[in-house]
């Protein structure tokens, strides 16, 4: 599949950030997307909600589909898969990118903050997995993508922040498992994560205006997960993905245009 024309994908968390970047890069070749995410109304602190996501959507050159989705309630999720399907025709792309963070310490982490990391990062990626594989079974090249990073096992990426390495980590697994169990029914399953830090909402949050400046823009993310999903399935399922890693097997050798600030020195993510 060289491009994503009249392909539809169903993003999580696309109101902002990486999600919609993804999104209006699919939507550059005419894709159809399915947004969903919580935000339906503007928030106080937050840019974007599902509506103006949808304006850049097809600003961009794609069709839109605002749904409002919490990944933690099974019966929205469906709703919502059923109803990209009944516009659409089917979902070719499922990319798993909602996600909850905090950083803390064992002592310091709320059970109901734990919960929400669960609820959403690996809860929710198996449950949007588990709805959309039977549409996926029956698309020409399907892909299921998590934004989440490779299983690294050493005790220093768990130790300051136990429960949300844990619940990026169970993201990954469903990449590790669904790749074997569905690969005969040629759906890949795969994760990409950042090298640097990413421009977005959640490291505003956690650094400021420094981290940011320190951060590459999201659109190296989305040109990253584009290389992905256009790949035949069949052939290229199971890996966890660097995005700069794939844009230089892509060809790409200035990366300066990802960068915030080109001046400012990057900030390594979490991981790698």
């Amino acid at each position: 599949m060289s491009n994503l024309k009249g392909k539809t994908l169903f993003i999580t968390g696309a109101s902002r950030g990486i999600g919609l970047a993804i999104a209006k890069r699919a939507a550059r070749d005419g894709a159809n997307i399915a947004i969903a995410a919580k935000t339906d109304e503007p928030h106080p602190k937050l840019e974007g909600t599902i509506h103006t996501a949808a304006d850049e959507i097809r600003a961009a050159g794609g069709q839109a589909l605002p749904l409002v989705v919490d990944v933690r309630e099974e019966e929205q999720v469906a709703a919502a898969i059923a109803k990209t399907v009944d516009t659409f025709g089917g979902i070719d792309v499922l990319v798993n990118n909602a996600s909850a963070i905090q950083l803390t310490g064992t002592l310091s982490t709320d059970m109901r903050r734990y919960d929400l990391m669960h609820q959403i990062n690996t809860r929710g990626t198996f449950l949007c997995s588990k709805l959309a594989v039977p549409h996926l079974k029956k698309a020409v090249n399907p892909h299921v993508l998590n934004l989440s990073p490779p299983l690294n096992m050493e005790a220093r990426w768990f130790a300051p922040h136990v429960a949300y390495t844990m619940a990026k980590f169970g993201m990954s697994m469903c990449v590790l498992g669904m790749a074997e169990e569905f690969a005969d029914d040629g759906i890949a399953f795969n994760a990409l994560w950042p090298r640097t830090a990413i421009a977005t909402a959640a490291v505003n949050m956690l650094g400021g205006d420094a981290m940011m400046r320190a951060s590459r823009k999201p659109e190296i993310m989305a040109d990253a997960a584009y290389q992905i999903v256009t790949r035949p399935s069949r052939s290229f399922t199971g890996n966890f993905c660097i995005d700069d890693a794939v844009l230089a097997e892509a060809g790409v050798t200035d990366f300066s245009v990802y960068a915030v600030d080109p001046t400012a020195q990057l900030a390594p993510d979490f991981f790698i």
